[in-house]
């Protein structure tokens, strides 16, 4: 059962996501917030696989209270979790909630770990499939609008950023490299996997490696990063000749 926590300051909004997921027979909703710091006190009780997050709030947005949840920096002592995980291990997917794609407090979420964003007005259907591939910890990077907001808001990074970046890079392989870039692009492990005439289960193998090297949450950090040090280049979506 994938256990949900909702987070947005308004209660309607609310109700009809609970009315959304409940309706499903592998959801359960463990646990309702309207504001971030309301949120990390019901995810430290609720223990949950997901947290649904609007991105504005009052008194903790969503930016910041993703940016608490996932860092670990909101570790506090107290009763285990509901699903017997140890207090300070939960580290739940974030599925961030927004009413306009080209939102940088979006970017901002992504940056800090979120594993992907819907609108609000995604049909039912949608946000149903987005929170089963969340909580199976992969990374929400269709529908393509992810991409598109990452490539915009990665082309304002500040050069002196993009360059202290960058040495990080220096510790994968060529082969590391090259499925970072291909991920970056948008491609699937399977496509990946294609393209190198590599087996899936390789590229799978890499692509921990590029996270545990680069020290990133999921491959929607790893777009980041790449678009952010140019690996891949805003509104082409291929990587430059390097």
């Amino acid at each position: 059962m994938i256990r949900v926590v909702i987070v947005d300051d308004q209660a309607m909004v609310r109700s009809g996501f609970r009315m959304i997921l409940e309706a499903e027979p592998d959801i359960t909703v463990v646990g309702e917030a309207a504001d971030g710091r309301e949120a990390l006190d019901v995810v430290h009780r609720a223990a949950p696989d997901v947290v649904l997050m609007d991105v504005r709030m009052p008194n903790l947005d969503g930016v910041a209270a993703t940016e608490r949840l996932l860092s670990g920096s909101d570790d506090r002592p107290g009763p285990a979790a509901a699903n017997g995980a140890a207090p300070g291990s939960i580290r739940p997917g974030v599925l961030m909630l927004t009413t306009f794609d080209l939102d940088d407090h979006v970017y901002a979420a992504l940056r800090a770990g979120a594993s992907g964003f819907l609108l609000k007005d995604s049909p039912a259907e949608q946000l149903v499939d987005a929170i089963r591939v969340i909580a199976r910890g992969d990374a929400l990077l269709d529908p393509a609008v992810t991409r598109r907001v990452i490539a915009e808001f990665a082309r304002q990074v500040p050069a002196a950023d993009r360059q202290a970046r960058l040495p990080s890079l220096r510790d994968l392989t060529e082969r590391e490299l090259d499925v970072l870039k291909l991920v970056a692009r948008g491609l699937s492990n399977a496509e990946v996997a294609e393209a190198m005439f590599l087996g899936e289960a390789t590229v799978k193998t890499h692509l921990g490696r590029v996270l545990a090297k680069l020290d990133l949450r999921d491959r929607v950090q790893a777009v980041v990063l790449a678009y952010e040090v140019g690996l891949v280049l805003p509104g082409t979506g291929n990587p430059p000749a390097v």
